[in-house]
């Protein structure tokens, strides 16, 4: 049975990126008003990304940004999409998910990647001599769980606050190894869709086939990240998305920046080698007015049968940005002739 767009939840994921002649600190600001128009707009969840020594993305502490966002929010879900669990010791993270959860009830959500998200001489300076602790990751999710679980109570390592909380854990991941630890443990699957789509469709079919029901999870739920920018017209979209397309030919090129203006055209900007590889991280990326967003999801959620789709928006201008994320909410809601007759 095709799932409509109607059936499936919708959130953010906030990289806190930052753009040319402005600071962390607006940043941080324009995150909360998202976040409050988010919530205004029915998304379900807003996350933000872990990632370090990236001068373009502010987000290196997300579980203060969480704090932050929740503290100045009601009712929409906050989390982490994800922490970097090699990063951090799990004890650590139980009581810091434990604080937010009991300041915030019902509201935190706790999203594991086993990635650095960074490159590895930062990793190195982050985790010293353990260059091994992704290695530990499903041990170290394990872990989070038992501090979670009220039968640890009696254990000799406790987490005050954390013990007992219901704190939802969703796996992360861009490949066929996160669908399988996911699976395996029952709990919800995030695909980094976003960037790494190469095996998006593999992973999510590895991780139905083998999911084994838990006491979080009955049933697999799949999350896929994807790149949204919407604006009233294809055109505009299209131009705001070229701030994207710099983003990210400065991720293949190791030349890093703050998020640029957009630019009438690629072409004098990349060359043929470049724009490929720049197209094919943004395989999952929609662009486009109303009725071509539309188009685009119903396409995507009926081939893939997605529970939930998270989305991130690099665009220059803070308005814009607004406006991309309200236009998305409403395509997604709004049962209009067009969308009607493409269903039919």
């Amino acid at each position: 049975m095709s799932k409509q767009l109607s059936d499936i939840k919708y959130s953010v994921l906030d990289l806190a990126t930052v753009v040319e002649g402005f600071t962390a600190a607006d940043t941080f600001k324009r995150s909360m008003e998202l976040a409050l128009q988010a919530e205004a707009g029915g998304y379900t969840r807003y996350w933000f990304a872990e990632h370090h020594n990236m001068i373009g993305v502010a987000s290196s502490a997300p579980q203060i940004l969480i704090g932050y966002i929740a503290g100045g929010t009601k009712t929409i879900r906050v989390g982490s999409g994800g922490m970097m669990l090699p990063n951090h010791a799990p004890l650590i993270v139980a009581e810091q998910f434990g604080t937010l959860a009991t300041l915030y009830p019902n509201r935190i959500d706790l999203g594991l990647g086993r990635a650095p998200g960074t490159d590895q001489v930062t990793a190195m300076a982050i985790r010293g001599e353990n260059m091994h602790a992704p290695n530990h990751f499903p041990q170290d999710v394990q872990q989070l769980q038992k501090l979670f679980s009220e039968e640890n109570r009696n254990g000799k390592v406790r987490a005050n606050p954390g013990e007992g909380l219901d704190i939802p854990i969703w796996i992360l991941g861009s490949s066929t190894d996160s669908a399988y630890l996911a699976a395996e443990l029952g709990l919800p699957y995030a695909f980094a869709s976003h960037f790494a789509p190469a095996y998006f469709k593999q992973a999510i079919a590895v991780y139905r086939q083998n999911f084994k029901p838990s006491a979080q999870l009955a049933e697999p739920y799949v999350m896929a990240c994807v790149n949204v920018v919407a604006a009233d017209n294809d055109t505009e979209a299209k131009r705001l998305f070229t701030s994207l397309q710099q983003f990210f030919m400065g991720v293949i090129t190791g030349k890093r920046a703050l998020l640029q203006p957009p630019v009438a055209t690629m072409d004098n900007i990349w060359n043929p080698y470049e724009a490929e590889a720049v197209n094919q991280m943004l395989a999952y990326a929609f662009i486009g007015g109303p009725e071509t967003i539309q188009q685009q999801m119903q396409e995507f959620i009926s081939e893939t049968k997605i529970d939930e789709v998270m989305v991130t928006s690099h665009i220059y201008d803070h308005q814009a940005k607004l406006r991309s994320y309200q236009l998305f909410a409403e395509a997604l809601t709004s049962q209009t002739a067009d969308l009607a007759a493409y269903k039919a």
